[in-house]
C-alpha cells in the first residue's frame, strides 16, 4: 500500500465540468492525506468539435487519451465520466474506484420551466444523444429533435440566447423611444412614454447571470424550445440555480448506463487498492456494473438508443431497460428485480432475454445506419 503524503497524478479532461468532477475526487483523496495533482489532457473528443457525441463515444474518444497516459506510466490514474467509457478496455487497466453516484436522471431545460407535455406542437428540442432523441420522439412524435453539441455551459447558452437577444433588442428600442419622448416633452409637448420596462438596459444587463451574459453574445444557428441534459452535469457545473428545468420521469426516460457516475482507472497495483479504499462506493459499483453488463451484452455501445438504470433495493437490484429504434417508433423494454448476490450473471440473462425479444435487431439496425467511415475512426 502507498503511504500518506504520496503524490498521485491523475488525468482529467480540461472542460469545466470534468475539472469540477475531478476536483471531487481530488478533495476526497486529500482528506486522506494524499497529495494530488490533476493533469489536463486533451482528448480526441475535445479535438474533433464537429462530430455528434454518440459517434465520438463509440470509439472512447473522451476516454482513450487519458488512459494512454496511465498505460505509459506518465500518470498514475485517470478520472472519467462513466457513461463515456467503452464497455471494453485494456487488460492492464482496472476501474479502481467508482465514487458514490450523483443523480442519474435527465432533465428538460427550457427558458421558462415548461414540462415536456407543455411544449408547443412541433417544438425544437436539442440533444446529440441517440437515446434521448428516441425517447423524446417516442413520447412526443411531433417534436423536432435537433443536434446539440458542446459542454453544459455551451448548450445552456444556445438555449437561452434567442429569447435574451430578443428581450435586449426590445428593451433597447423601448429605451430609445423613451429618450425621444423625453426630448419632445422638454420642447413643451405633453406626450409621455408608455413603455413596459421599468429598468434601463444597463440595469437589466447588470442583473443577468454570467451564463445569460455569455448567451447574449452567442450567434444563434438553431432556436431551441428546450434541451435535455443530465441532472448530474447540471448540478456539478453549478448551473442548476440559473436555469429553469424539470426532471424527466426515469421510468419513461431511462438514463444511459453509468450516467451520473465517475470512474477512476489505474494499473492493477498498490495505488489501485488505495483508490478503491478511499473512493469506491460499493452500492454504486454494483448498480453501474449491472447497467454496463446489460449494455455490453446487448452490444449497443454508443451506436444504439439504449437506456439502463439499476437501483439496489434490499437484496435485489431493480433494473429498467429500454432499447429503441432510432426514430423512437419501436421499443423493447423490461423491468426486473435481480438478486444482488449474483448480479452480473442475472444482468447477462436479462440482456439475453431482451435480445431474443427483438433488441438485437434494433441494435443491428442502428449499426447499419451508421456511416461506414465512422467505424474506422481512431
Amino acid at each position: 500500500m502507498t503511504t500518506r503524503g504520496t503524490k498521485v497524478r491523475l488525468a482529467t479532461r480540461g472542460s469545466d465540468l470534468a475539472l469540477r468532477q475531478a476536483g471531487e475526487v481530488k478533495a476526497a483523496l486529500e482528506d486522506r492525506r494524499f497529495e494530488v495533482e490533476l493533469v489536463e489532457v486533451e482528448t480526441t473528443g475535445d479535438e474533433i468539435r464537429d462530430e455528434l457525441i454518440h459517434r465520438l463515444g463509440k470509439t472512447g474518444a473522451f476516454v482513450r487519451s487519458l488512459d494512454e497516459k496511465v498505460l505509459s506510466g506518465e500518470l498514475d490514474g485517470a478520472i472519467h465520466s462513466m457513461k463515456d467509457m467503452p464497455t471494453e478496455h485494456p487488460d492492464e487497466l482496472i476501474v479502481a474506484a467508482i465514487p458514490e453516484r450523483a443523480s442519474a436522471n435527465d432533465v428538460l431545460v427550457t427558458p421558462d420551466g415548461k414540462a415536456l407535455e407543455d411544449l408547443p406542437e412541433g417544438a425544437t428540442v436539442g440533444t446529440s444523444s441517440l437515446r434521448r432523441k428516441a425517447q423524446l420522439l417516442n413520447s412526443r412524435p411531433d417534436l423536432t429533435v435537433e443536434p446539440l453539441r458542446g459542454n453544459v455551459d455551451t448548450r445552456a447558452e444556445k438555449l437561452l440566447a434567442p429569447a435574451l437577444q430578443r428581450e435586449h433588442e426590445a428593451r433597447t428600442e423601448a429605451e430609445k423611444e423613451k429618450k425621444a419622448n423625453e426630448q419632445i416633452a422638454r420642447k413643451g409637448h405633453k406626450k409621455e412614454y408608455e413603455g413596459e420596462f421599468d429598468r434601463t438596459v444597463e440595469e437589466w444587463f447588470d442583473d443577468l447571470a454570467e451564463i445569460e451574459r455569455r448567451a447574449m453574445e452567442r450567434e444563434v444557428e438553431t432556436e431551441y424550445d428546450a434541451i435535455v441534459l443530465a441532472q448530474a452535469g447540471l448540478e456539478r457545473s453549478g448551473l442548476a440555480h440559473h436555469l429553469e428545468y424539470v426532471e424527466l420521469p426515469p421510468g419513461e426516460f431511462v438514463p444511459a448506463p453509468g450516467q451520473g457516475a465517475l470512474a477512476v482507472t489505474s494499473l492493477d497495483d498498490d495505488l489501485a487498492g488505495d483508490l478503491n479504499t478511499v473512493l469506491d462506493h460499493p452500492r454504486t459499483r454494483v448498480e453501474t456494473t449491472v447497467e454496463r453488463t446489460v449494455l455490453a451484452e446487448l452490444g449497443g455501445g454508443c451506436v444504439a438508443p439504449i437506456g439502463v438504470h439499476a437501483l439496489i433495493q434490499g437484496e435485489n437490484v431493480h433494473v429498467d431497460v429500454q432499447v429503441f429504434s432510432q426514430d423512437g417508433t419501436e421499443k423493447i423494454a423490461a423491468t426486473r428485480d435481480l438478486p444482488v448476490e449474483n448480479h452480473v450473471a442475472a444482468a447477462k440473462e436479462l440482456a439475453a432475454e431482451l435480445r431474443e425479444r427483438g433488441a438485437a435487431e434494433l441494435v443491428e439496425a442502428a449499426r447499419r445506419d451508421e456511416p461506414e467511415e465512422e467505424g474506422k475512426r481512431e
